[in-house]
């Protein structure tokens, strides 16, 4: 079942426009296969969908092999300067190479994570809050995952 849900989440965004989970969950079940929106969370985070922006502005699931070249130099930026990534609560810190967390932040703002309600960087240093307080750890294993390990 859940190789088939997700199998059905990649065909879906590729044929239109998705932007939220309960929008997902609500295309899922237009093609009867119902799951819980912690579910689709987890397939999202399993399937490594990020939000890109499409023609029109909007933001959209994409897999991550999809979204445009500036986000794969984002992502190398991301990989080659950042150190460690720790959470507490709502908040997650990046530590950077020195005089990289500007750019460091740069490409988290440019992946456009939608628990990530803003960013301030210093010189090896960026802070995150995200929302809901819960999301700290899930945002916290999804950096590392951009690190390659």
């Amino acid at each position: 079942m859940k190789a088939r849900r997700q199998r059905m989440i990649l065909e879906l965004i590729s044929r239109r426009a998705i932007s939220t989970q309960e929008d997902l969950t609500a295309a899922l079940a237009e093609e009867g296969i119902h799951a819980t929106q912690g579910t689709v969370s987890r397939d999202v985070r399993e399937l490594g969908l990020l939000k890109a922006k499409a023609g029109d502005g909007r933001l959209r699931y994409v897999p991550q092999r999809q979204v445009e070249a500036p986000a794969d130099r984002l992502l190398r930026i991301f990989r080659e300067c950042v150190l460690k990534v720790e959470s507490s609560g709502n908040i997650v810190v990046v530590s950077t190479m020195t005089a990289t967390a500007d750019a460091v932040c740069e490409a988290i703002d440019g992946m456009a994570l939608a628990e990530v309600i803003g960013t301030i960087a210093g010189e090896r240093t960026v802070f995150l809050v995200v929302r809901p307080p819960e999301a700290g750890e899930v945002v916290t294993e999804r950096l590392r995952g951009w690190m390659g390990g």
